[in-house]
């Protein structure tokens, strides 16, 4: 890709600080996200005329689509990798592979509200009254920067919720004099409460001391030429300093459609590509998305006017589905979807509305009354089902049974770019320069990132439900039997002793013990009694 006036402009502001860059194709967007320790020098190297020269071919193809960049400056090269780390699983580019997974880097928690507290490692930051510090770039230095903090401040590493005498037998930390062991009255829990704040200091960067008194040894065993003990406090020392040092937190960037550069005139190619009566006015895209048959989900996104129309966005959660089985999910999905449309009364498709964009030398029929703004006041003119011919198949069955087959619907398969149409036994394959094309994959790419968005909620909200597997003791069948009673640890929190009592399994000392653990990890008294059977499951959205 020749470098651009525009381009050159840019590189001449890039600063000499570490950061992150984002490279971006025509359409605005993202393909790569990067981190540099010095982003000017990083970025230019892109366009270097020798780069393009190299064997590379998947490096040549990402310089050949370059047709922008951004850059964000941050303080320092664990900040930068942080900040890569959280825009790759935002914007997930075609050529990173890194990061693209769900998995987050490590943080550190404390629940100050637990009889005896301890520090744990967790990945997810949870509302349940914790204090966290991190995340961290290095899980090794953080793991060994955790057994400094707990030799010197004298903590706990056991698992008990309330350790108690029959623990301290076979309690390792205590008998090694690691831990203070509270609970055999070693010392207070006042006592031992403070040492836990005074970690919690150090952990959050007041920690001058401990590394004075570090470097000072380390210096005082090489003078010794006790060598290997220097270099073990020399990387102690690192690790330190690596974990606490201040990062920031970086929030969340507004996410932003790949922009179309003639929408009209993509929108006249589609009809004529696909054999329209006119240009599509409304588009209608779904996709499913599950993980291994578990928060089975599905999405519509609609498009007008070849922009998308976030007020007709709409979610499903899968009802009649058992397992994976995506035919039929869309074929679940295309049935609510338009089986309401007719029962509220929806129009059918105007091609008058869509032929407004026809040369002005079409013959254009006269508009009817656009339906209000955030409505759905007429079937599309268009359906797009990210798939190929069994997904098409499934929601045209069931188009069909609905007396619908009369609207146009095609797949678009992701891996080349396929159109399947009804009726047609080979696929359509239009050049990738094609703007039909490249309207029907920004409809496919907003279904699919909508419906994915929705499975991730789904799944951040099911993992507070795992709040019940740290109180120890707890097995599958007493926690089935907990959330199969209350529904969630939200309702289990409003439930009194007696009703935990009563479920099988529990006993009233055991009851007693959970209740304590969820006040602890809520932060709050303990509710009143709850009169009559918890409050009845929010409706799912349809």
């Amino acid at each position: 890709m020749p470098v651009t006036e525009q381009i050159r402009a840019k590189l001449s502001q890039v600063s000499h600080r570490p950061g992150v860059y984002l490279m971006k194709d025509r359409f605005g967007t993202v393909i790569y996200v990067g981190k540099a320790r010095d982003l000017r020098r990083r970025v230019s190297q892109y366009f270097h005329p020798s780069r393009r020269l190299g064997w590379d071919l998947k490096f040549n193809a990402l310089v050949e689509a370059i047709h922008d960049f951004a850059v964000h400056e941050v303080r320092s090269e664990p900040e930068a990798l942080l900040l890569e780390g959280k825009l790759i699983k935002e914007f997930q580019p075609r050529y990173n592979i890194s990061f693209r997974d769900d998995k987050h880097f490590l943080l550190l928690k404390v629940n100050l509200h637990d009889p005896i507290p301890r520090f744990t490692l967790t990945r997810l930051r949870q509302e349940d009254g914790a204090r966290y510090f991190g995340p961290f770039v290095s899980s090794g230095a953080l793991r060994r920067t955790l057994t400094l903090v707990r030799q010197r401040f004298n903590l706990r590493g056991c698992r008990p919720l309330t350790p108690g005498a029959e623990d301290y037998k076979h309690c390792l930390y205590a008998h090694l004099k690691v831990c203070t062991a509270p609970c055999v009255g070693n010392v207070t829990r006042e006592d031992y409460q403070r040492q836990v704040l005074a970690a919690c200091e150090f952990l959050a960067g007041q920690c001058a001391e401990m590394e004075a008194q570090l470097a000072a040894e380390m210096r005082k065993a090489a003078a010794a030429l006790e060598f290997e003990k220097a270099a073990q406090l020399r990387d102690l020392l690192a690790d330190l300093r690596r974990t606490t040092e201040k990062t920031r937190t970086f929030p969340r960037l507004p996410y932003t459609l790949p922009v179309a550069l003639d929408p009209e005139t993509e929108r006249v190619e589609l009809a004529k590509v696909l054999g329209l009566p006119a240009p599509p006015e409304r588009i209608e895209g779904f996709d499913i998305s599950n993980i291994s048959g578990t928060f089975a989900v599905a999405s519509l996104v609609a498009f007008r006017k070849g922009r998308p129309d976030r007020a007709n966005y709409r979610r499903f959660r899968i009802k009649t589905v058992v397992g994976q089985d995506d035919f039929a999910c869309m074929a679940e999905t295309v049935r609510r979807r338009y089986s309401r449309l007719l029962r509220e009364g929806a129009r059918p498709p105007n091609p008058g509305e869509a032929a407004a964009a026809l040369p002005a030398s079409a013959p254009t029929p006269a508009r009817p009354e656009e339906p209000p703004a955030g409505t759905t006041g007429r079937l599309p003119d268009l359906i797009v089902i990210d798939g190929g011919k069994g997904q098409l198949g499934a929601a045209c069955a069931e188009l069909a049974k609905l007396g619908l087959s009369h609207l146009p619907i095609i797949g678009l398969a992701k891996e080349f770019e396929e159109i399947y149409r009804p009726g047609e036994g080979q696929p359509l394959r239009l050049s990738h320069d094609s703007g039909a094309l490249k309207l029907l994959q920004r409809v496919r790419d907003e279904s699919h990132r909508f419906a994915n968005t929705y499975n991730a909620q789904l799944r951040l909200k099911r993992v507070s439900e795992s709040l019940l597997d740290e109180f120890p003791g707890i097995g599958p069948q007493r926690k089935a039997a907990l959330l199969k009673r209350f529904g969630s640890v939200q309702r289990l929190r409003t439930a009194t002793v007696e009703e935990i009592a009563a479920l099988p399994g529990f006993g009233g000392k055991a009851a007693a013990e959970l209740r304590a653990f969820l006040d602890a990890r809520r932060g709050s008294p303990a509710p009143e009694a709850a009169a009559g059977p918890p409050p009845a499951s929010p409706e799912r959205p349809a």
